[in-house]
């Protein structure tokens, strides 16, 4: 069994930068996929990025491309995502989410982390 423990979330300021962490233990962690989702209130969950737990292609959200970056340290089974100019509509809860890449690009991934709120006021 898969567990997520995120890190990392809290409020910041429009433009400002946040880091994120999410720590993978259980299963074959290194075979798995791993990706970032969010969602915003009164708004259904939203694809932010995804990458194989031992690096590799990366793949994110239109609205996110280019200010976001998802890494991993599979040393430290953690999979990070750098969110940079960060504005208002980033604001959401962010989740970290694991499983067979098919399942992760497909926005159904079996195993979820407790989620990290992310307000980023205007």
């Amino acid at each position: 069994q898969v567990q997520l423990v995120e890190s990392g979330g809290g409020l910041v300021q429009a433009g400002g930068s946040l880091r994120l962490s999410c720590a993978a233990s259980g299963g074959m962690i290194s075979s798995y996929f791993m990706g970032w989702f969010r969602q915003a209130a009164g708004k259904e969950r939203e694809f932010v990025a995804s990458i194989s737990f031992i690096g590799g292609n990366t793949y994110y959200g239109d609205s996110v491309r280019g200010r976001f970056t998802i890494f991993t340290d599979s040393a430290r089974n953690t999979v990070y995502l750098g969110m940079n100019s960060l504005k208002p509509e980033d604001t959401a809860v962010y989740y970290c989410a694991a499983d067979a890449r098919f399942l992760v690009q497909s926005g159904k991934p079996r195993y979820w982390g407790q989620g990290l709120q992310v307000p980023v006021p205007s």
